[in-house]
């Protein structure tokens, strides 16, 4: 493990200092690449404006359309928790807009597999609905999008993923209308936004285009916001007569949700997304948010009136991805609509409950897979340039944790496959991969397609997490295509296990105070938390709960207690560590604690 300081552009961090910027916060923001404080401003009005993503404006009219013919509205959500969350808020947003029957449907991971397939189109079209809305998914989905349209639906895609390519041409689903920022010919500049903003962005667009229609002329009641009933037939959610004007609504109230599934999605946080996360963490710190996410935030054990992205990121977003790995994800999306409470806290806990089995399985799991990854190598050697792992008894909605597991601890591309469940489909190998920096996951599948035609039946993804499905007979022959392209694409410095940090923390800044203030701020994928590095004394380190290293530390002559969580092996006298800030309590003192990440020895 190579622990490195991040430059800090001088320029840049006196610039923020002179702006009134905490001098800490000016080092951190500047080796992040802000430059100034305009990209620290996360006021609404600065997000990117809707009409910049391509598509935006047509679907508003698609939709538009669609609530003033009183048509019935259908959306295909993902699995996970960005699908979830993109459902949920394109069922409320819809609901303030005016619809009056929006219903959803959500793949099963096993039985349905990812994304808008004829099978489900189908289910769609039997459903009564008119108009069918791909949140998360679709972009991909050629045959499913050509099924629906020629069932008689319109089709809206709405996505953030990679384009479909074929023979080395990108291929667009013949939809009505398609809003993904990574589509050809789209210059909206946040292209690592997520599913639920892109759904976000197109509730937007459609509030503007109803605005010029001039739907909000006349204060209404509005319609309510939880999920309708079944569509065929349904009376319950109907509003005021078709051409009723509505009180404009404020879409912020939706933000909460798309913070959630922005940073459980682990997207770049980039200057628009970090607006996003941080208007949601605000209405969630002030209380202002669905009685389900307040019923998550109690069934973790979390805190919401000093909610950070971490509870987003590893406690409430692993509940509700829990129902879509081992349940249904139809409990996560209904915690997320209901607006009764006694509802919410039920799921929630139903939710919470599903978690541990996910974690109970997940641990079995991820002993069995690392000896199976290990013995693919000598001690002696260094592992394969990428690693498979396969297990007939791997549960497949677990192994996208267990590849993340793996890639943490040998620094290689991963991928772990599990035998599917889904009927007639036995012989079939799912598989969930997880990369490193500089090997970018999907476009190496790609490469493996074209170089073996046939091993892959499908796949999908993005730069850091992608999925595939082969056959049992082609695992070998996966294997080898893909170690092929690792091989060629990584260098000696990509395999190198190297932590980016802040450098030394200066004695001055080792304040609870500031451990508050830093984690006020967004910090997540692409904007890394603060971690600092530097040689320090060991004066004492004792085994706690069995697994973990508890540490009597000197940082600049002072001293300060550290823990080094799932560490079991002494550390030297004196040795470089690269940690966090926190702050634990004792006999009602608060303390400053670092968390260790790392030691390079």
């Amino acid at each position: 493990m190579k622990i490195i300081a991040r430059d800090i552009p001088p320029r840049a961090q006196w610039t923020l200092e002179q702006a009134g910027i905490h001098p800490l916060l000016a080092q951190l923001y500047a080796a992040r690449g802000v430059q100034g404080t305009q990209e620290l401003d996360d006021g609404l009005a600065r997000l990117i404006p809707p009409g910049e993503m391509l598509g935006a404006s047509a679907a508003a009219t698609l939709l538009a359309d669609a609530i003033a013919a009183n048509k019935k509205l259908c959306i295909v959500a993902d699995y996970d928790c960005d699908g979830a969350t993109a459902c949920a808020v394109g069922i409320r947003g819809l609901r303030m807009l005016g619809a009056r029957y929006v219903d959803y449907i959500v793949p099963d991971r096993v039985v349905d597999g990812y994304g808008l397939t004829p099978p489900i189109s189908q289910r769609v079209k039997d459903s009564g609905a008119d108009v069918l809305i791909t949140v998360d998914n679709g972009i991909a989905s050629l045959a499913g999008v050509a099924n629906a349209r020629a069932l008689g639906l319109q089709v809206l895609v709405t996505d953030h993923h990679l384009p479909a390519s074929i023979d080395g041409q990108i291929v667009l689903p013949d939809a009505d209308v398609i809003v993904n920022p990574n589509q050809p010919g789209c210059m909206f500049a946040s292209k690592s936004i997520a599913g639920v903003g892109v759904m976000f962005y197109v509730l937007l667009a459609l509030r503007a285009e109803l605005r010029q229609r001039g739907v909000f002329d006349r204060p209404d009641a509005g319609p309510p916001q939880g999920r309708s009933a079944p569509l065929a037939g349904s009376t319950a959610h109907a509003m005021a007569s078709v051409g009723a004007t509505l009180v404009q609504p404020k879409l912020d109230t939706l933000l909460p949700l798309v913070a959630l599934g922005t940073v459980a999605d682990v997207v770049k946080l980039d200057a628009n997304n970090r607006r996003l996360v941080a208007q949601g963490l605000k209405r969630v710190r002030a209380g202002a948010m669905p009685v389900g996410l307040a019923s998550l935030f109690e069934a973790s054990g979390r805190s919401a009136p000093v909610a950070t992205t971490f509870d987003f990121g590893f406690a409430l977003g692993p509940r509700i991805n829990a129902a879509g790995r081992l349940s249904d994800m139809t409990l996560g999306i209904e915690c997320l609509l209901t607006d009764d409470a006694a509802r919410a806290a039920e799921l929630a806990k139903t939710l919470d409950g599903i978690n541990r089995e996910r974690r109970e399985i997940e641990g079995s799991m991820r002993e069995q897979a690392f000896a199976i990854a290990e013995s693919l190598f000598d001690d002696e050697e260094e592992p394969p340039p990428a690693i498979c792992v396969f297990d007939p008894d791997f549960h497949e909605g677990v192994v996208g944790i267990v590849a993340s597991r793996i890639k943490d601890k040998l620094h290689r591309p991963t991928f772990v496959f599990a035998a599917s469940a889904a009927p007639g489909k036995e012989h079939e190998l799912k598989g969930s991969g997880r990369s490193i920096a500089g090997f970018h996951l999907r476009d190496a599948l790609d490469l493996v397609a074209k170089r073996y035609p046939g091993v892959l039946l499908r796949f999908g993804g993005h730069a850091m997490a992608a999925g595939c499905t082969i056959a049992e007979e082609n695992f070998d022959a996966f294997e080898q295509g893909l170690n092929e392209v690792a091989q060629e694409w990584l260098d000696a410095a990509t395999l190198t296990r190297r932590l980016d940090t802040d450098g030394p923390l200066k004695a001055e800044f080792r304040r609870v105070e500031l451990v508050d203030v830093l984690h006020k701020e967004v910090w997540g994928q692409g904007f890394a938390p603060p971690t600092f590095s530097e040689e320090l004394e060991v004066v004492s380190q004792r085994l706690v709960g069995e697994k973990h290293l508890a540490l009597k530390l000197k940082h600049q002559g002072q001293p300060v207690d550290g823990i080094w969580f799932g560490h079991t092996e002494p550390l030297p006298a004196r040795v470089k560590l690269a940690f966090r800030l926190d702050a634990d309590a004792w006999n009602g003192v608060r303390r400053v604690r670092f968390l260790v990440e790392a030691a390079e020895m």
